[in-house]
């Protein structure tokens, strides 16, 4: 899941544009966190879609070794 702030508006001195919390789940447990990230709206989008693919990435790795596969 991913919410926040790209911009160009709708910031705030407690959520500035680029404020982005992205959530992980596997059914068994939900990973949450908060990033910050600079540049424009697409700039924020693009890095907000690295973090999302990379934190998916970690998540599947992790149950690939506690099932006891290797990644290729």
């Amino acid at each position: 899941a991913v919410s926040g702030v790209a911009g160009p508006d709708g910031g705030s001195p407690a959520k500035p544009v680029g404020t982005v919390w992205l959530a992980w789940g596997d059914g068994s447990r939900v990973i949450s966190q908060r990033r910050q990230f600079d540049g424009d709206r697409e700039a924020v989008r693009r890095q907000t879609v690295s973090a999302a693919l990379d934190g998916l990435l970690q998540l599947a790795g992790e149950e690939f070794e506690d099932r006891g596969l290797r990644q290729r």
